[in-house]
């Protein structure tokens, strides 16, 4: 039997506000256990909470930046259940009338591309965190998060695999950053995200029993557990068994979900709107306001590279992937580089060694500057792209320019249409078979011929020029 997949994502951004969504505890990282937190955080009685109107301001501009339905009049509501770090015994988050309604979001997986609808993002807050590591036999609960704006973002089941699941979370990641309402560090849990799997015989339209990955704080332990999800229910379906409702956890040990608790049923939360918390109203000029302080839009900016720089529309898409990579290209390009030949290597040799190293280009050796002079050596025929990755290498480990490792390592192309000449003709006669077996038409024969030549020159040779005087003299 053949199986569609059925994956919907929830997301929880933590707000880049200085200060809780109802109280003025700080929300910086890394504090000792409970020292930000305040009297409204850890639900004393009879105090009130009150609303971080920046951490509103930060969900419109979310809300306008996909194109969804701003509710200008929003309500916040009890979540009620109960959780050790939740101090209250409930939840303040929203159900009816959230913030943002609807909106979408366009992915790149391969060369295709694909809309994927949203179907609302709420704010809410978030609970503590309990500690077992340190505590043998006990848990101890850190209340520092408590209170901590979250905008939770609801996708459509619209993804049909892990890597448009993996595609999704990168994009919305890169546009949260982008907008800078969020910080986006998956490490601190500033983005986490919780993914509902499951599958379906082709062409059946009802759904399959889903079950939730929980808590996924990389784009590789989300693509792992996903395909690990899938491969488990389609397995155990076509073994006759049955997939239950429930919410898992991913092990990165052993690459497996495990059973976190399982559920027949929604959890009814008795959601009732908090009576201390009047419904919000933003005004059409807020609104407005907001519109008009939208940075150019990862969609716009990529129209944009594929117009100005002649770049593909793959290209764009990686190089609009976050705000860092674009701007990244666009001071390399300011330097007189050539758009294409920037995006090749940005997207290409600079960003494998990026990830071998797992670094971002906040961390790379090398500027926009010092890069834009190595990619303008192999545009004046300086350099070969071979000579050009080997003074990449050599730049990354280094702070000299493109120019000092070019003169200290003597890897100037050569260029002289004479020396060429000299080495062709030497290859010519150093290998009659191949001649041969180019006149009688196997054009890889001169493939065999120039690498012979730029071997003879150590790589020096331009091999635009190799190409072009051997078929001068073998024609």
């Amino acid at each position: 039997m053949k199986w569609e997949v059925v994956i919907g994502l929830e997301v929880h951004a933590q707000l880049s506000t200085h200060s809780k969504i109802f109280s003025g505890a700080s929300t910086a990282f890394g504090a000792e256990p409970n020292t930000q937190t305040a009297a409204v955080d850890i639900a004393l009685p009879g105090v009130l909470p009150v609303m971080n109107r920046v951490a509103l301001q930060k969900a419109i501009r979310f809300g306008l930046a996909i194109g969804a339905k701003i509710n200008q009049t929003s309500v916040f509501a009890r979540k009620n259940y109960f959780y050790p770090d939740l101090p209250k015994g409930y939840q303040i988050s929203q159900l009816d009338l959230p913030i943002v309604e609807g909106g979408e979001i366009t992915i790149t997986v391969g060369e295709a591309e694909k809309t994927v609808r949203l179907t609302r993002a709420h704010l809410e807050e978030d609970a503590g965190k309990s500690l077992h590591e340190d505590f043998h036999g006990m848990t101890g609960i850190d209340l520092n998060r408590a209170g901590t704006p979250l905008l939770e973002i609801v996708s459509e089941p619209d993804m049909r695999s892990a890597a448009e699941a993996v595609a999704y979370a990168r994009a919305l990641h890169g546009l949260v950053t982008w907008l800078g309402i969020c910080d986006g560090n998956m490490q601190e849990g500033s983005f986490r995200v919780d993914a509902n799997v499951s599958v379906r015989p082709q062409g059946q339209e009802a759904f399959g029993t889903r079950r939730e990955i929980k808590n996924l704080n990389s784009f590789r332990f989300l693509e792992q557990a996903i395909n690990y999800e899938i491969q488990w229910q389609i397995e155990t379906l076509e073994d006759g068994g049955r997939v239950q409702q429930a919410t898992v956890l991913f092990d990165p040990d052993s690459g497996e979900t495990r059973l976190m608790r399982t559920k027949e049923d929604a959890h009814d939360y008795r959601y009732f709107p908090d009576p201390d918390l009047l419904p919000m109203k933003i005004s059409d000029q807020e609104v407005a306001a907001i519109q008009a302080e939208l940075p150019e839009l990862p969609s716009q900016m990529k129209a944009r590279f594929v117009e100005q720089y002649a770049v593909s529309s793959y290209d764009a898409a990686l190089l609009t992937a976050n705000l860092e990579i674009a701007r990244f290209f666009e001071a390399i390009v300011a330097e007189q580089v050539e758009g294409k030949l920037a995006a090749n290597w940005l997207n290409g040799e600079f960003a494998a060694r990026l990830n071998r190293e797992e670094k971002t280009l906040a961390d790379s050796p090398i500027n926009p500057v010092r890069f834009a002079l190595l990619l303008r050596r192999i545009s004046d025929n300086t350099l070969s792209s071979k000579l050009a990755k080997q003074v990449f290498d050599a730049m990354w480990s280094s702070e000299l320019s493109a120019d000092d490792i070019i003169e200290r390592d003597g890897l100037k192309q050569v260029s002289d249409v004479g020396a060429i000449e000299k080495l062709v003709e030497e290859a010519i006669a150093a290998n009659p078979k191949a001649v041969e077996e180019f006149r009688a038409g196997k054009e890889k024969a001169l493939n065999a011929l120039a690498g012979q030549v730029m071997k003879a020159s150590k790589g020096k040779a331009n091999p635009a020029q190799v190409q072009e005087i051997l078929r001068q003299k073998l024609a």
